[in-house]
Parts: C-alpha cells; structure tokens; sequence
C-alpha cells in the first residue's frame, strides 16, 4: 500500500506540475494586486512546495522505514489537501459564474480533465498515505 501511496503521489504531482506550468505560463504571478476572486500566488506556491516537501518525506520514509515519518508525511499532507480544496473551490466558483473577459485569472485555463484527475489521484493518495501510516 505505500508503494501504491508513492505512485499516485507522483501521479498527483505529475497533475499538479502541468498546472502550475498553465497558471505560470498565463500570468499567475502577476495576479497578485488585481481584485476579485483568483489564486494568489502565495497559495498555490505553498500548495507546490509542501506537496513536494512531502513526497521528500514520503521517499525518505520508504527508505528508512520510520513510521514516524509517514506521520509526518500524512500531516503534510492534509495541510495540502485544505489548500488544494480552497484553490478548487476558487476556481470553481469562478467557473460557474462563466465569466471569461480579458482580465479572466490564469487558473480560469486550467482544462478541466486535469483538475479533475489531479483531485481524484489527490483523493487516492491522501487515503493511501493514511492506511499505510496506520497499519504499519
């Protein structure tokens, strides 16, 4: 099971990079003074960051086989779980209200199969990483 965890963290991560490639690629550094409702850098480079850092922890516990560190990697985890969740949520609202102007926030071109699939393996993983820190 924590092989299946590393898979679908990877997966997930593999997801996530084209995302962020999308939300740099259109000008999601620059959204930082504009109103309304959009991901702010901080956010999502947060979400980056301790995902990564995770899965560090995660391959580190693999290696070394110290339970205390899929603890670890587990609490990184949900803090990266309610990020992504509030991100979603940002870009959902945005996208039900339909409204696409030239001003329309970088995430607005994420493609939705990406953001669904990044969720569903997110999903997978986070439950994933749980099981092997509690049966081990």
């Amino acid at each position: 099971m924590k092989w299946a965890a590393l898979v679908t963290w990877v997966l997930t991560a593999g997801g996530g990079f084209v995302l962020l490639t999308i939300w740099l690629s259109r000008g999601g550094m620059r959204q930082t003074g504009e109103g309304g409702n959009r991901i702010r850098p901080p956010l999502i480079l947060s979400h980056f960051l301790l995902a990564a850092a995770g899965l560090v922890v995660w391959i580190v516990y693999l290696a070394a086989d110290k339970d205390a560190l899929a603890w670890i990697a587990l609490a990184m985890l949900v803090v990266v779980a309610l990020l992504g969740w509030t991100m979603f949520a940002i870009w959902l609202r945005r996208r039900q209200a339909g409204l696409q102007t030239p001003d329309t926030p970088a995430e607005q071109r994420f493609p939705v199969p990406i953001v669904a699939l990044h969720g569903v393996l997110a999903v997978a993983t986070v439950l994933l990483v749980l099981l092997s820190a509690i049966t081990e």
